[in-house]
């Protein structure tokens, strides 16, 4: 028996990871689904680094199925991590199925042949590769904006310096709660170890 298991994100403390709950709900009712539990955070899509993500793969046996909104709440990843995330995916045989991705329903609710199931997973698989590549670029967009609006302000001076990444933080500083290692916390994030001492000096 295969459990669907939702998840639900946003990228900053300030918005609503719970937002889509009701809309994924009815989707997975209306399908005769039933959500057998709901894995919910605060962390950016454009870093690999999600507790609550790897929590529910690691709670997942093959055949789950991972339910989403939309892609982009599953990866704004960089074409490398998306590959790894595509890689763990993978291992476990987790099927992956949002709500902008009609092709990827049927994977949820068609019984078929060893044929036609593996002809769902290669048009399936080709289409998340393009819905994750156009949620980075969006990501890398809106970033190139913010980076132009700062360059302007530098000039005008009214710019104010580098903002701390309160994103990234947060999610190292949950990260060394869970007694995550620092050198993973390292790989995950890309941040240097002096960031982490700082981090985990405010949290003692």
């Amino acid at each position: 028996m295969c459990f669907v298991r939702a998840y639900l994100r946003a990228s900053t403390d300030e918005q609503d990871a719970t937002r889509a709950r009701e809309q994924v709900e009815t989707f997975a009712t209306e399908r005769g689904l039933e959500i057998a539990a709901f894995y919910i955070e605060n962390e950016s899509g454009a870093k690999l680094a999600r507790p609550e993500l790897f929590r529910l793969l690691a709670d997942s046996r093959p055949g789950d199925i991972l339910l989403v909104e939309q892609v982009d709440r599953l990866s704004r990843l960089t074409a490398a991590d998306w590959e790894r995330l595509k890689g763990e995916l993978a291992a476990r045989r987790v099927k992956v199925v949002a709500l902008d991705l009609p092709t990827s329903w049927m994977m949820a609710t068609t019984s078929a042949d060893e044929f036609t199931g593996r002809m769902f997973e290669a048009i399936n698989g080709m289409l998340l590769d393009m819905l994750a590549a156009v949620a980075r670029k969006d990501y890398d967009d809106r970033r190139r904006r913010q980076a132009q609006g700062q360059a302007k302000a530098k000039a005008e001076g009214r710019y104010k310096g580098r903002p701390e990444d309160t994103d990234r933080n947060a999610g190292i500083s949950r990260m060394l709660a869970s007694g995550v290692a620092w050198s993973a916390i390292q790989d995950a994030t890309g941040c240097s170890r002096a960031t982490i001492a700082k981090i985990a000096k405010r949290a003692a």
